[in-house]
């Protein structure tokens, strides 16, 4: 049975290596190089810092997938929007994980007094734009050729939900 939880620090190792996999092998993210544990430590807590949850989905003791929100943008004025993150393992994909981390997702935003959330998205990730469109996220703003990875010009896509 999937369940879904708060994640801990005993967790990190399994979303490090989701989140490795993810650079190495999609346009999910846009970073080139795999990232440390020490670097998904800080992540981690600077999360439980600001007091923005991360979950997980597991699986026998397997995580699935992870997902999070975090400011979206520096200054005080956006204090009230957070952009989100959803990451399934290449092994779990099309099994319905993203749909159990987003919903609680959602819910926490609003627990925590935010008013919208921005969904990052590159535009050939066909699977997290149908995902995110499915819970009320519509499509805000495309930009072309902003990253560049995998040898090709990579499109971005904003997709909101005012809560």
């Amino acid at each position: 049975m999937i369940t879904v939880r708060h994640a801990t620090e005993n967790d990190l190792p399994q979303i490090l290596d989701i989140y490795n996999d993810i650079i190495k092998n999609t346009t999910a993210v846009y970073y080139y190089e795999p990232h440390t544990l020490e670097m998904r430590k800080a992540w981690f807590d600077e999360r439980k810092l600001l007091g923005f949850p991360i979950f997980v989905a597991e699986e026998n003791e397997v995580i699935l997938g992870m997902s999070t929100i975090g400011p979206f943008r520096v200054p005080t004025a956006y204090k009230y929007s957070v952009e989100n993150t959803v990451h399934v393992a290449a092994t779990a994909r099309g099994k319905g994980i993203g749909k159990l981390l987003l919903a609680p997702l959602i819910q926490a935003a609003k627990n925590l007094g935010m008013h919208t959330i921005i969904a990052g998205i590159d535009a050939s990730n066909e699977v997290s734009l149908h995902l995110h469109k499915n819970f009320g996220f519509e499509e805000v703003a495309h930009f072309k050729q902003v990253g560049f990875k995998f040898d090709r010009w990579l499109d971005l896509k904003f997709l909101q939900l005012v809560l």
